[in-house]
């Protein structure tokens, strides 16, 4: 008993002890071993902005209708006359809804008929033989893919210019997906909860009236905010109306438009092209036409893509002396123009 009582009391002297393990796990402070080499994480390239944005930017150009679906109602196709130098659109006065279009073939004198050739029913037809004609070249393209925006069908579309122009502005900068989601809130920032969502657009006057802070709660930016209703007071005190857009010449068109603050000579170019449906519209500064025309022609695009600058697949001069030949349904030559090279403009049609 004595040893045994002496080995306690000098284990108690010496403080020894048997510690717990949920002791030493809770007062030992370990050290962190050091994180092993590794290699970093490569940043996510973020490829440079074209000079031009491709045809997608503007894919809520011609989208009109069911603003939840997205669809496009279909439209009677109606026979009327047409010009490829004038506006071939059926428009919508966005106040009033009334259509503005070219003269219904019905409605012609029956004297005047036989000297009318051009109408919706064979304009894309007639631009088609045209192309043809002028280079042999075009004819594969135009077998291989039918365009269906100067098709009767995508002609007797209605367009609501003020929607078209704003849908574009919402568009700029930002991918597809995004600018029909900011499209939809926009639409429904003028629209009470629980309404079915066949909303139409806004009216000119009731965007003029509502506040930037206000239109930036659908997703705009301060700018873009303050370029619609911009464009929206434009529309409501008269200086650009449907009938303005559909009537005058294309210079007029331009000048007229690209005097708006947000809209860029691209932006009222494409407008010009495939809500208008005027014919003989060409973008001289549009990066997919050129790379598209430099293949056309059987330059090598792969090794010229390497080269910097605007002009790298084909000079302004090429492009301009090339497309003239093409005139008055240069519209139709930039659209195939795209297909060569396959870019995507299935969000224009």
């Amino acid at each position: 008993m004595t040893i045994r009582r002496s080995a306690r009391i000098s284990g108690r002297g010496n403080g020894v002890h048997e510690p717990s393990i949920s002791q030493t796990t809770t007062s030992q402070k370990r050290k962190p071993s050091p994180e092993p080499p590794s290699t970093p994480a490569k940043k996510r390239f973020r490829p440079v902005e074209p000079v031009t944005p491709t045809p997608t930017a503007v894919g809520l150009i011609t989208e009109n209708g069911d603003h939840k679906l997205g669809k496009k109602p279909r439209n009677a196709t109606v026979t009327r006359l047409a010009d490829p130098n004038l506006s071939n659109a059926t428009l919508l006065s966005p106040e009033t809804s009334r259509v503005i279009a070219s003269r219904d073939i019905e409605l012609v004198s029956p004297s005047k008929t036989s000297s009318v050739r051009t109408t919706t029913a064979n304009l894309l037809e007639e631009a088609c033989a045209h192309l043809i004609k002028v280079d042999e070249r075009m004819r594969p393209l135009i077998e291989k893919h039918h365009c269906r925006v100067f098709s009767p069908e995508g002609l007797a579309e209605k367009i609501d210019p003020f929607e078209s122009l704003t849908s574009g502005i919402i568009s700029q900068q930002v991918s597809g997906a995004a600018a029909k989601s900011i499209k939809a809130k926009f639409v429904a920032l003028f629209h009470k909860d629980g309404e079915e969502a066949e909303k139409r657009f806004p009216l000119p006057s009731e965007v003029a009236a509502c506040s930037v802070e206000h239109l930036r709660t659908a997703g705009l930016s301060q700018r873009k905010a303050e370029y619609i209703q911009g464009l929206a007071e434009k529309f409501t005190n008269g200086d650009l109306n449907a009938q303005l857009l559909h009537d005058a010449p294309y210079e007029e068109v331009l000048e007229k438009l690209i005097a708006v603050r947000g809209l860029g000579r691209w932006s009222v170019e494409m407008f010009a092209c495939f809500a208008l449906k005027r014919m003989d519209v060409f973008s001289l500064g549009d990066l997919g036409v050129q790379r598209g025309m430099a293949a056309f022609v059987g330059r090598d695009v792969a090794k010229l893509k390497s080269k910097g600058g605007k002009w790298k697949y084909m000079s302004e001069k090429e492009m301009s002396e090339l497309s003239e030949q093409f005139a008055p349904y240069r519209s139709l030559f930039m659209w195939y123009m795209w297909r060569v090279e396959e870019t995507d403009i299935s969000t224009l049609e």
